[in-house]
């Protein structure tokens, strides 16, 4: 689970995003403005990175009411082994997935996601698990995201392959698995997988 601060600090600069958006009035914006900029120095200390960073990190800062964003991931289970990639940005793997597209449903992006970065085509089975990333185990971020988990399973016969945003792709058993690329995934996220596909777990996980 995230640091208070953390939590907190995000939270203010989403109600700054919403008021610049919604906001009439001079004097209002320059408040919402200057809870943005406290918010935004806060989210910078804590991560110890430039101001710069923090901002360019939410893109859709003052365009509408601010909402989690969402991240979705396909987990591909065959043999008693499930796909990992590896991720070219920081060398660690994960499963398949990222941010959802707009235009696309969730399944969708999943297939797409699966596509493009293991060069596999799937299908989106079941949804196993609804995340809320703040209160899970995962790297800090200053962004704030649900994360959906699906079961997945393989169609056609095509061998696996790397992508752009990938550098390897393989299967692991739950006991074996590789450094995780712990801001996109952790260890509960994969046994969950095996656990819905062996029928240990009956319905969809959320927090």
């Amino acid at each position: 689970m995230e640091n208070q601060w953390l939590s907190r600090a995000k939270r203010l600069q989403a109600i700054a995003s919403t008021g610049l958006h919604f906001c009439k009035d001079e004097f209002d914006r320059e408040r919402y403005q200057e809870v943005a900029d406290i918010a935004q120095a806060m989210l910078a200390n804590l991560a110890n990175v430039p101001i710069i960073r923090i901002k360019g990190l939410v893109s859709d800062f003052a365009k509408g009411y601010a909402t989690p964003k969402v991240d979705v991931r396909g987990a591909l289970i065959e043999d008693g082994k499930i796909l990992l990639v590896q991720e070219k940005s920081d060398g660690l793997w994960t499963l398949p997935g990222g941010f959802a597209d707009i235009g696309r449903s969730a399944s969708e992006n999943v297939i797409k996601e699966t596509r493009e970065e293991a060069g596999l085509t799937v299908s989106a089975t079941h949804l196993y698990s609804i995340r809320h990333k703040a209160k899970q185990p995962y790297d800090p971020d200053a962004r704030d995201f649900y994360k959906l988990f699906f079961l997945c399973e393989r169609r056609g016969e095509t061998a696996p392959q790397a992508g752009l945003e990938t550098s390897e792709v393989g299967f692991f058993p739950p006991d074996k698995l590789p450094a995780l690329s712990r801001g996109r995934v952790v260890e509960s996220d994969i046994h969950a997988a095996f656990d819905f596909s062996y029928g240990r777990q009956q319905f969809a996980t959320f927090d």
